[in-house]
């Protein structure tokens, strides 16, 4: 039961699909919920990749695709958009970390984050519209799992800096040992085996010294993690899965 209150409050935290009251809710509970990270992004996917299905029946592929990406910006409330933008603008505009902190606070979007936002989304529609229906299919729903299950490791490896008021999840997802990543990474594999673990091992191997590097520079940068810098890797990281697995079809 504990379980499943912890996947409720994931799925509470990172889309708008009603959960219910959750019992005994705490900060802890929000905290340990990252772990179930990986899962809520199959939920996202299956559900984009069924309105991408059922709209390619009736429209042309590229239209479908953008429906489809309209859905997931709406599913998830544009969380991980709106930290992309954010660390555009903070990382972009911020010497200090003080500073950057500051702009990430910012409600308002800069012209870093502008660019930034347009240009994630349209490698994303253009990564997409180069695989065929299934292959969308695939993509849409390995793609939001994989993001998130590297997106949840680098919440266990790095140190989280924002103030528990401050944050956008109001929980602290503390830095945990290494068995802590044991689960997300175990349910952000095993639904992808489908794919082959030649496609995966290919991702993974791109994905890897991106991940290394995100992850100096912002230690380097502001100590650690916040939400939006969090949201941002799982953008980059969603995208990265896109053109990796063109690359390998490719092969």
């Amino acid at each position: 039961m504990y379980q499943l209150k912890l996947l409720r409050t994931a799925i509470m935290f990172y889309t708008r699909i009603p959960v219910g009251i959750i019992k005994g809710y705490s900060n802890e509970m929000a905290s340990q919920s990252v772990s179930y990270f990986p899962l809520v992004g199959g939920i996202i996917g299956l559900l984009c990749a069924g309105v991408f299905y059922a709209f390619s029946l009736v429209l042309p592929q590229n239209v479908a695709i953008l429906l489809s990406m309209a859905f997931s910006v709406y599913l998830t409330g544009a969380f991980h958009e709106d930290g992309f933008a954010d660390f555009c603008d903070g990382f972009g505009g911020g010497y200090t970390k003080e500073r950057v902190m500051e702009i990430m606070k910012d409600s308002r979007i800069g012209a870093y984050g502008t660019i930034g936002i347009v240009f994630m989304l349209a490698i994303k529609f253009f990564a997409l519209v180069e695989l065929s229906q299934m292959q969308v299919v695939y993509a849409l729903v390995a793609g939001h799992i994989l993001s998130r299950m590297v997106t949840a490791v680098l919440s266990f490896t790095a140190k989280y800096v924002q103030s528990v008021e401050k944050s956008k999840l109001k929980a602290e997802l503390s830095t945990s040992k290494f068995q802590g990543m044991i689960f997300p990474v175990l349910i952000g594999l095993v639904p992808v085996a489908w794919l082959g673990w030649q496609t995966v091992a290919f991702y993974l191997a791109v994905v890897l010294p991106v991940f290394l590097i995100y992850r100096r520079y912002i230690i380097k940068k502001i100590g650690g993690y916040t939400g939006d810098v969090l949201g941002a890797f799982q953008q980059i990281t969603e995208v990265i899965f896109y053109l990796s697995y063109i690359a390998y079809l490719g092969f």
